[in-house]
């Protein structure tokens, strides 16, 4: 039977109003168990607010707030302007067109519909979920001349089918604001009660989210083949694998205590981490975040059909900017600046790149992301080609602290931002979409006693005084708790911003500020506006300490307090990471006990005679 579109909007308007992740869990399970099996994917697409994902590469919806405003007008016989003048006064179109429809249902239903509608007691509109899935994709793929009166068309016809309440989810979805604080982690869990009959069966699902990042795919499979097919799954090539991810230390003894003794250390470049898939004359690549970046980077799709001798692998590297006239090494911040070109040819020219590779998971049919990383190492080895511009990443294999540190420094001087330090026992699997200790990073910020650079997500904003005033002025920043699928949060910054950052921050910040605090925010502190988890900034600080009213780590250390940090300063944006690829809670206390035990050893060495 197809699903009526009003038990998506019902489920959204619970979702919008909820607070606890426990209760969206449930709302989450409730919808499910509705959901036949061959429209949950679309369901879920639903639920992460779009209509694929990213790194298909497929056109957005390509509808502006005039074009959607015009397409209200249309579907409920008002003029522009009142659409408009209502959104302003809402500060939401959606609002607007449920409060109109509301108004023309009440005028043209006279007394019976009145009482219908104050009870609440509204009939479903007929839409569907597939129909109003189809209708938005129909939407998406016009392009090109006379595509503007086909959305307009296309969209007005939904809008004035829809009842109010859909009509003001649909309007929400196409304008980009459908944020429901529905992390990806609840959505599984949530699968897992239903399809697998346990919360406890989650760890498959992710797994297999992992390996093929395409959550509706994953939830249609389960839906209609059950577990066992996810256990099974393999990458597919053209399908991006999460990346695994990295802890952090500082000291060289402590990293190889970690790693075993043994680990094989390779440069941490300054650029952006790729995911390059190749399949016969046909390249993908794909950023950090999963986003489909090949037309970026032609010159690297160049380079991977030359430098992949398989017919069939998936390799990672980092995409680096070089001078073209030296060779050397260019921060990230040129990369990014290549990123904003229109012409990619010129582009190509002013900043020319090299591909510094470090890993394979799949190479001819065979999934490596279960081989050790000597096993991977070796593979990447063999299927590579190597050129000036297209090589494997400088490494070395180390078995002792002095070694490490020396390496650390070489890395430094030729222009990298410090080194990664890799497992290579018979446990070093590749963790797609996991952090742990197999890889640890090595990094140090020589100014500031802090001693490593923190990714912390915006969770709000407070407004400037004096010279500030009228915009944001400081951020409340959090640190991400992959175990409860929160953000707890950290510090708030003032400081590191240039005139040009505060110009653009409430420009920025506007798609993703909520009225209410995000369902997956975890804060005492409360800002000016609420921000839902969504953009990611590098922060230094002087140090970490001890704080009662930041959330991060709360009562870990000590009973009615978290972690926070002092005089903490920006540096840059993140766009390269997602919310979910900041730094953990579980980093920052580690990163705060290192802090107490270098302060102990200070002690200890001046407190010896001399």
């Amino acid at each position: 039977m197809p699903m009526p579109f009003s038990l998506l909007a019902d489920t959204f308007e619970k979702l919008e109003r909820v607070t606890a992740r426990t209760q969206m869990l449930l709302y989450l399970v409730e919808l499910f168990k509705k959901t036949p099996p061959d429209v949950i994917d679309k369901v879920v697409y639903f639920l992460q607010g779009k209509l694929w994902p990213d790194w298909k590469g497929l056109p957005e919806l390509g509808v502006g707030e005039k074009l959607l405003i015009k397409a209200a007008a249309i579907a409920l016989h008002v003029s522009e302007h009142q659409v408009e003048m209502l959104a302003k006064k809402l500060g939401d179109i959606g609002k607007a067109i449920e409060y109109l429809k509301r108004e023309k249902e009440k005028a043209g239903r006279g007394g019976p519909g009145l009482l219908a509608f104050i009870k609440g007691a509204q009939a479903s509109s007929g839409l569907t979920v597939e129909k109003v899935y189809e209708t938005l994709a129909r939407i998406a793929m016009a392009q090109g001349e006379g595509s503007r009166e086909i959305k307009l068309k296309l969209l007005a016809g939904l809008l004035a089918e829809a009842s109010p309440k859909e009509a003001k989810y649909i309007a929400r979805f196409v304008e980009g604001r459908l944020r429901l604080g529905v992390g990806d982690a609840t959505i599984m869990e949530a699968l897992a009660v239903v399809y697998a009959g346990s919360a406890a069966k989650r760890p498959i699902i992710e797994r297999a989210y992992n390996l093929r990042a395409d959550l509706g795919m994953i939830a249609k499979i389960l839906a209609t083949q059950g577990i066992k097919a996810l256990e099974n799954i393999k990458p597919e090539v053209g399908i991006p694998i999460r990346p695994m991810l990295a802890e952090r230390l500082n000291d060289p003894v402590e990293i190889l205590k970690k790693l075993g003794g043994r680990a094989l250390v390779e440069y941490k470049y300054d650029g952006e981490r790729a995911q390059i898939h190749k399949k016969g004359d046909k390249i993908w690549i794909f950023s950090r975040r999963l986003e489909n970046i090949t037309h970026m980077y032609p010159d690297v799709v160049k380079m991977a059909l030359e430098g992949i001798k398989a017919r069939e692998a998936i390799v990672e590297g980092e995409i680096v900017a070089i001078d073209p006239d030296t060779g050397e090494l260019r921060p990230f911040q040129v990369l990014m600046r290549r990123r904003r070109k229109h012409d990619i040819h010129i582009a190509m020219e002013e900043i020319p790149v090299a591909v510094f590779l470090f890993d394979t998971v799949y190479v001819d049919g065979s999934d490596l992301t279960l081989k050790p990383l000597p096993e991977r190492h070796r593979r990447l080895e063999e299927i590579i080609v190597p050129s000036e511009t297209w090589r494997l990443a400088e490494g070395i294999i180390v078995d002792s602290p002095e070694e490490l540190e020396k390496f650390f420094l070489k890395a430094i001087e030729d222009g990298a931002e410090g080194v990664m330090a890799k497992a290579i026992h018979e446990r070093s699997i590749y963790q797609a979409g996991a952090r742990g200790w197999l890889w640890i990073k090595y990094k140090r910020d020589y100014k500031s006693e802090m001693v490593d650079t923190v990714d912390l997500v915006v969770i709000g904003a407070f407004y400037g005084k004096g010279r500030r005033g009228g915009k944001f002025g400081a951020l409340l920043m959090a640190a991400y708790d992959p175990e409860t699928d929160t953000f707890k949060s950290v510090c708030k910054v003032g400081s590191g911003f240039t005139d040009e950052d505060l110009e653009k921050l409430n420009d920025m910040l506007r798609p993703y500020i909520r009225q209410n605090k995000p369902a997956r925010v975890d804060s005492q502190m409360k800002p000016d506006v609420w921000v839902e988890p969504a953009l990611v900034a590098e922060i230094i600080g002087a140090e970490l300490t001890l704080s009662p009213i930041h959330t991060c780590c709360y009562g870990w250390v000590k009973p009615g307090a978290g972690i926070s940090i002092r005089f903490p300063r920006f540096i840059r944006w993140r766009p390269d990471k997602s919310p979910e690829d900041a730094t953990t809670t579980k980093e920052l206390y580690e990163m705060y006990l290192r802090q107490l035990r270098r302060i102990e050893e200070k002690r200890e060495a001046s407190a010896q005679p001399a």
